[in-house]
């Protein structure tokens, strides 16, 4: 038990480091006017783009970790659900956002604690974000054990 349980926060541990890692070199890669749209605090393709590519690789990532540390199945099942769940919890914000808080004029750059507080994103990003986190566990919880196109490993 207490190996699964810990297989789950590994994982989670492993996603969100990569994350938060990834995502503040982005924003130093991109800058404030590559990150979000002309005078805006709306986000821009190219930071869309990124964060998908980023989310689904730490994904993969955290599900490998669960699924190297639990040596069972299930934990990444586990994850993947937690993922799923926690990441819808926090769309909310994005699906609530008021035509104010998209029309806030931005002037200049943006310190990067700043852009990750006020940036806006579409709320269909904001749910397909834990989607793809979710799918992206499972995916590296079955390269972990082998497995592919979904095929368990005999």
């Amino acid at each position: 038990m207490g190996r699964a349980i810990g297989s789950v926060v590994l994982g989670y541990i492993a996603m969100a480091v990569v994350v938060f890692i990834c995502m503040s070199v982005a924003y130093l890669l991109l800058g404030t006017e590559g990150s979000f749209k002309a005078g805006s605090y709306e986000v821009s393709g190219a930071w869309l783009v990124v964060t998908v590519v980023v989310g689904l690789g730490a994904a993969i990532l955290g599900g490998f970790v669960c699924a190297a540390v639990a040596k069972t199945v299930t934990p990444p099942r586990v994850l993947a659900a937690a993922v799923l769940v926690l990441g819808l919890a926090m769309a909310m914000p994005a699906l609530t956002e008021s035509d104010a808080d998209v029309r806030r004029v931005r002037e200049g750059g943006v310190a990067i604690i700043d852009a990750a507080q006020e940036a806006i994103q579409p709320g269909w990003v904001a749910l397909l974000n834990p989607l793809i986190g979710a799918i992206g566990v499972l995916v590296g919880a079955g390269l972990r054990r082998g497995e592919r196109a979904g095929v368990p490993k005999m």
